[in-house]
């Protein structure tokens, strides 16, 4: 008796009518659901095309999905990967989504939410259990009614219409996921990743730290010279509400914050992020560099728009003698550089040096001025928006940066470890990234 001959999937055998060639896949079915088969050639067998949700995830080992709109129920994130007896409680991700939230200050936008966390899943009595953790925080300040102008015309230099072109619907009120409401999730998941990373790194003296602060608002620069990476402090950085860890230079930003917000308009700036006490070796070579993974890390954020690490741009004007890095043994025996234009990454790998970058936002795109743009009918129009935007991104944006180098360096880390720490360790070259015995005795550290 023959054997019975397979048929593909119903969905599949649906629609046999194939699109016109020119489309890019010419023999992709005119409706084409999420999985299905099609023939790519006359003599070629059918393969298997999977369409699946891309944009979300951030991360390969320490990963995080993040969901939400602006105006939604809830906004939050989905960290997969995370080890396990880690202490973890609300609390700990409630400081950093303190320091993103709305309503801070008159420079922020009055939108007023607490951004209250709650932990769905993956921890048991306070610790950490090796299984995904949910983190939902839900939307309770919302005025869909401020963007009734935005469902017919396009938002100068937003997202509006980039996402009319791509999906050919989009969540109008407050931007929907375009809006920086979405990075609630990446700070979650970051205030976790820096507690493992603190945890990892051993004793308070000597532990990992990521810093970030405002290092320029609009013409406002804050000279090169003006902060010391070796001893600049959260203190000093929360001690306005700019976050620019020098006062003088605090108040020049927010004199200049203040003037545009008065007048509906928005102004950009700059970002600068230092880690401290990274451990060598972190990173991979080519396509996987440190700073590469960086740069993907915090152009990913809203508003950004500009990455440089070490010397960045300035380094062009230095001669190969006066821009390297020369190496000399310090009073421990450990490699050190004299000068530090590399910015703690050579050849897309830590070195062991303070790693520093810098981030550029633009200024924020929706203003309380008219501007000319098109409306989703095509026709010129003018458009007068109004919502709670904030006049210039950079001080909210302080932890989002913190949070991203975190869970750039929490990822690479644990690659790190599984590739080169599986076996003995050659330790005339190598360092053992440090061990800590038990998270719950060094907890008392992290508080």
């Amino acid at each position: 008796m023959a054997a019975p001959v397979s048929q593909p999937p119903v969905a599949a055998r649906a629609s046999t009518r194939l699109l016109p060639r020119s489309r890019g896949l010419g023999a992709l079915p005119e409706s084409a659901p999420a999985s299905l088969r099609f023939s790519v050639g006359r003599r070629r067998r059918a393969a298997r095309l999977e369409v699946k949700a891309s944009g979300n995830v951030f991360g390969n080992h320490f990963q995080v999905a993040t969901y939400g709109e602006s105006h939604g129920g809830g906004v939050g994130c989905v960290i997969s990967g995370c080890p396990p007896r880690i202490p973890l409680t609300e609390a700990d991700m409630q400081v950093e989504l303190d320091r993103r939230r709305p309503g801070q200050s008159r420079i922020t936008t009055p939108r007023k939410e607490t951004d209250t966390c709650k932990i769905l899943s993956g921890t048991h009595e306070g610790m950490t259990t090796g299984t995904p953790i949910h983190v939902f925080v839900p939307n309770t300040d919302q005025r869909g009614g401020d963007y009734s102008e935005m469902a017919k015309a396009y938002r100068p230099s937003h997202a509006d219409a980039t996402y009319d072109f791509k999906y050919g619907v989009r969540a109008v009120q407050g931007g929907g996921r375009s809006s920086a409401r979405e990075t609630i999730g990446r700070v979650a998941a970051g205030a976790l990743a820096k507690k493992i990373l603190k945890l990892k790194s051993g004793v308070e003296i000597i532990c990992l730290q990521i810093l970030a602060f405002v290092s320029k608002v609009h013409q406002v620069v804050l000279p090169e010279d003006a902060v010391d990476f070796e001893t600049v402090t959260m203190e000093q950085i929360e001690s306005n509400i700019v976050r620019c860890p020098d006062p003088e230079y605090a108040e020049k930003m927010i004199a200049a914050i203040d003037k545009v917000r008065i007048r509906g308009d928005s102004i950009g700036g700059v970002v600068t992020c230092i880690a401290r006490n990274v451990p060598r070796g972190i990173g991979s070579p080519v396509f996987d560099k440190l700073e590469a993974e960086l740069a993907k890390a915090m152009l990913s954020l809203p508003a950004s728009k500009g990455f440089e690490i070490g010397s960045g741009f300035a380094g062009t004007d230095f001669t190969g003698s006066e821009h390297n890095d020369e190496f000399y043994m310090d009073e421990a025996g450990n490699v050190r550089t004299r000068t530090n234009r590399s910015g703690g990454v050579q050849g897309g790998i830590s070195n062991g040096e303070i790693i520093y970058f810098k981030v550029a936002f633009k200024p924020t795109a929706t203003i309380g001025k008219k501007q000319n743009t098109v409306s989703r009918e095509h026709q010129d129009v003018e458009l007068l928006a109004r919502g709670r935007h904030d006049p210039c991104v950079v001080p909210r944006a302080v932890p989002m940066v913190e949070s991203m180098a975190a869970l750039v360096l929490m990822d690479q880390l644990m690659a790190h470890i599984a590739q080169c720490e599986m076996f003995p360790l050659n330790f005339s070259l190598q360092e053992p990234i440090g061990m800590a015995s038990s998270a719950s005795e060094l907890a008392p550290n992290l508080s």
